[in-house]
């Protein structure tokens, strides 16, 4: 989908498309059976890379960053954006045809499990490149995120967090405190709503991810699970209830009426008509007034662009009643190589896109793609640094570290060590993929906040389309 960035991207994974494509690769069982060859591809110094960072801007900077490459290694890159919803439909067709890329970039984390739950993925190129540039550099979280057990799936390469962004000036006017509970986010936003003025903008689209991925954010904070120890779907658990009966309160009783989507929680924190969103961390240079087509049209903000981004606090990790402790959601994506991979020459690529050439990849969108690998062995935290001095935005740009505190930096970069997710760890990645594209959950949370269903109902009704969902995968 040809959006306006890949912030939208990251946060809408979305489409009908996409879930059509999905039943079918999963349908078919292993597709790189289907493939008329699945060996390694013959050493030619020529390798084709998928890249999920599609948008025109985003090609040209991969594209100077792989000229370097070629130029170093005599290797020859062809290099194919490709739009994440069409993604499931074009690797089914190109593992079927025996046609498929080498290496794949920015596939997130449902993706990867998908591929590799079909035979897809070469996972000894992964374990290669990690083991030689040396686990310890790479964060520990996003290594173990992106694995089967002792497999590496892929190279993680970055990050995005889901947050909750308040603005501070009116909190501290209200006399609250940080909404970073279930019980003080209530608060925060029962208190911070006036006439005109909503307390939270919170996503309830039945037809996009986004809602799953703004209700995952309070769900995992609650420790409700997807599925459980023993891989059972555990969507109707009681710390699960009380998680769609927290959302259900925000979005119905303290948001904006009627179905909100990606845009509209922006739109509505952006002219201040609400004093909390949830949103991912591809926010924050639009926040900061960098972008001409999504700029803070709050009363204040039209004397000064950066009003919103030094009026606003931000909460990464949250906590429920029942929750163990804090928690933070977020996606990690990956370098990936395929079945049919030129090894040698794909490997030297990846390697290349965490080294030498790994400042121009996360410098494209420094404020969602926070990196995963901190450093080397000889400047551990060389990566972090050049990270926090990048340049955000789209019509200006500012460094990073000039428009957000260092504090706020800290916070993102440990987000990505607190970051958890439904299903991952529990080997269950097939699964998340699969709700990605089929949507039970956003359409539950859309009939709840309608009035339409209970939280009980809520949570009974999206266990009970996951469960059958799971079945039909196995």
């Amino acid at each position: 989908m040809q959006m306006r960035n890949r912030r939208v991207q990251a946060s809408r994974r979305r489409s009908r498309a996409a879930a059509a494509a999905l039943a079918a690769a999963l349908g078919i069982g292993t597709l790189a059976g289907c493939s008329s060859g699945t060996a390694p591809g013959k050493p030619d110094n020529k390798i084709t890379v998928w890249s999920q960072e599609n948008l025109t801007p985003r090609i040209a900077a991969t594209r100077k960053v792989i000229d370097r490459f070629e130029e170093e290694t005599g290797i020859r890159v062809d290099l194919v954006g490709v739009d994440e919803g069409q993604m499931p439909q074009l690797i089914m067709s190109a593992a079927a045809s025996g046609k498929m890329p080498d290496v794949i970039g920015a596939a997130p984390m449902g993706q990867t499990w998908q591929m590799y739950s079909n035979g897809l993925l070469n996972t000894d190129i992964p374990r290669q490149i990690v083991d030689g540039l040396g686990r310890d550099t790479f964060n520990a979280n996003a290594l173990a995120l992106t694995a089967d057990g002792s497999t590496q799936l892929g190279v993680p390469s970055d990050a995005w967090l889901q947050l909750l962004i308040y603005r501070k000036d009116q909190l501290q006017q209200a006399g609250l405190g940080v909404p970073d509970t279930y019980n003080s986010l209530r608060k925060a936003a029962e208190g911070l709503q006036t006439k005109g003025r909503d307390g939270i903008a919170a996503a309830t689209d039945p037809s996009d991810v986004f809602t799953q991925q703004s209700f995952e954010n309070l769900a995992l904070a609650n420790d409700c699970q997807l599925v459980d120890s023993q891989g059972e779907v555990a969507l109707d658990s009681p710390q699960c209830v009380a998680a769609f009966a927290a959302y259900d309160t925000l979005a119905r009783e303290y948001g904006a009426p009627g179905t909100q989507t990606v845009d509209s929680t922006r739109a509505t924190y952006f002219a201040g008509k609400s004093s909390m969103v949830i949103w991912s961390s591809f926010l924050l240079d639009e926040l900061a007034g960098l972008r001409k087509d999504a700029l803070p049209s709050c009363a204040e903000c039209k004397g000064d662009s950066e009003f919103l981004a030094e009026n606003s606090g931000i909460v990464t990790t949250l906590k429920g009643e029942d929750g163990a402790k804090a928690a933070q959601f977020g996606e990690i994506t990956s370098w990936v190589t395929t079945k049919t991979a030129e090894s040698e020459a794909s490997k030297k690529f990846i390697e290349y896109m965490m080294g030498a050439g790994y400042e121009g990849w996360f410098g494209m969108a420094p404020e969602g793609k926070i990196p995963v690998r901190n450093g080397t062995a000889a400047a551990p935290e060389k990566y972090l640094d050049a990270w926090r001095s990048s340049e955000i935005g789209v019509d200006s740009r500012k460094p990073l570290n000039q428009v957000f505190s260092d504090q706020l930096l800290d916070q993102l970069a440990d987000g990505v060590s607190n970051m958890q997710r439904w299903g991952i760890t529990q080997g269950e990645g097939a699964l998340v993929g699969a709700t990605n594209g089929e949507l039970p959950v956003p359409k539950a949370i859309g009939a709840m906040t309608a009035g339409q269903l209970s939280p009980q109902e809520a949570a009974r009704e999206a266990q009970e389309e996951v469960a059958a969902l799971k079945k039909s995968l196995q």
